[in-house]
């Protein structure tokens, strides 16, 4: 069984016309491969909805790219991120139509949470293989939500929710206590809580109180704790088992924005999610999210990548923006959406387009042999930083140079978690 992967897919240019040899070679890992993976990032329509909870980039793209992408080689995608609800759930069920009419199978959104949660499955020739998608990213009206026998379910993503609890000295917790009690912040509270189910917000003690919203604890360093969710994750290890049951493999996909100590680190509730989810019988943990290469983890002989990075980033191209971005920039009705693009960048000086991080990542090619793990191997490539918004975001296979840059990132990031990656003529290789 080989699986190649790769990161977020926001794509809205055709693929196809591209004849170059280094990024007909990328394609050729996905169509030689079993199984061919992005995180589709983007949602296909028309424009025709209006929007709803997004952010940043508000996702649309031609339908017609979902065959540019099955050209490219991917037969297997993940749909559950923070964009997944752009155009709220008419863009939701829009794409989900759109994906069902192509020969791409998907997994992560759905009509309501079971659908959203439950495996999509796709077969291959060496086995039936099980995806489900999960992300930890998105406003809370994305979430699908269940049915009832007296009220439909919501369109909406497979959420994975976590908890963040900040550890402070006892100096500082006192006077945080004092500010919420000069702001008149606890008698708020104290109402709020006669109205809510216990545990909504959370109670003051002499070890910790809620502040802004936030759990303040007290602890004998400054530190941020995270906690997966357990009703959410109960429920991801009853389909990750179904799911083993069902088919002869089975792939997480996890979008996960948050992160630890620095954007490069991921979040504990990120390795306590990964580890539970391989515990249960994942055999491939696939992250993405943060538009940056994080460390790869071997665990208990089955891969985890924290974040494969970009593949496709075509966010600057998006057709049309909402009202409410351009209103953050200060342009008006005239404005159009080149004009959006020049002003969120600042012409090029910040964000995104501005620093190479977020357009050098890894695709990876993953093998087992009789079930078990027998190789893992990363291939850089290049997203084009610095080159003109028409051009850049399609990947190619990097060069020597920048590949070395790329692979030797990973390979220090994935030192703590005690996995070797030895470089040999700009592939990675993860020593099993």
């Amino acid at each position: 069984m080989t699986v190649t992967a790769a990161g977020d897919a926001m794509i809205t240019r055709p693929m196809s016309v591209h004849k170059e040899n280094p990024f007909l070679q990328l394609a050729e890992l996905f169509r030689k491969s079993d199984v061919g993976y992005v995180n589709l990032e983007m949602l296909m329509h028309n424009f025709q909805h209006s929007p709803g909870s997004g952010g940043g980039t508000y996702t649309g793209s031609d339908p017609s790219n979902i065959s540019e992408l099955e050209w490219l080689g991917i037969n297997l995608v993940s749909t559950a991120n923070n964009h997944s609800y752009d155009y709220g759930e008419n863009g939701v069920i829009t794409n989900i139509g759109h994906l069902e009419n192509s020969q791409i199978t998907y997994a992560g959104t759905g009509k309501n949470l079971s659908e959203a949660r439950s495996p999509a499955y796709l077969e291959t020739t060496n086995g039936r293989v099980a995806l489900i998608s999960a992300t930890s990213t998105f406003p809370d009206s994305a979430r699908a939500l269940d049915q009832r026998p007296d009220a439909l379910g919501r369109p909406g993503l497979n959420p994975q929710r976590f908890t963040t609890h900040y550890h402070v000295d006892k100096t500082s917790l006192e006077q945080l206590r004092t500010i919420n009690q000069l702001l008149g912040l606890e008698k708020k509270q104290a109402a709020l809580r006669k109205f809510r189910p216990q545990g909504f917000i959370g109670e003051d003690n002499e070890k910790g109180i809620s502040f802004l919203g936030k759990k303040f604890v007290l602890g004998n360093t400054f530190a941020e704790h995270t906690k997966v969710n357990k009703r959410d994750m109960n429920q991801h290890i009853k389909w990750i088992k179904d799911a083993k049951r069902m088919a002869n493999w089975v792939i997480m996909s996890f979008h996960c924005h948050e992160s630890g100590t620095t954007p490069s680190d991921p979040p504990e509730f990120l390795i306590e999610f990964a580890h539970r989810c391989v515990d249960a019988g994942v055999d491939i943990f696939l992250g993405h999210g943060p538009h940056i290469t994080r460390g790869v983890e071997i665990y208990r002989n089955k891969p985890i990548f924290y974040s494969l990075g970009n593949f496709i980033f075509q966010n600057d191209t998006v057709k049309w923006q909402p009202s409410q971005n351009y209103d953050i920039h200060d342009l008006n009705f005239s404005s159009t959406p080149a004009d959006f693009y020049d002003a969120r960048s600042n012409n090029g000086s910040r964000g995104f387009v501005s620093d190479p991080i977020y357009w050098e990542s890894i695709v990876t090619k993953i093998t087992f042999d009789s079930r078990k793990l027998s190789n893992v191997e990363l291939f850089p490539i290049n997203l084009g930083h610095g080159k003109a918004r028409a051009v850049s975001g399609r990947p190619i296979l990097a060069d020597d140079s920048i590949g070395n840059t790329i692979l030797e990132r990973i390979k220090t990031l994935s030192e703590k978690y005690g996995t070797t990656i030895k470089i040999e003529n700009n592939i990675g290789k993860i020593q099993l």
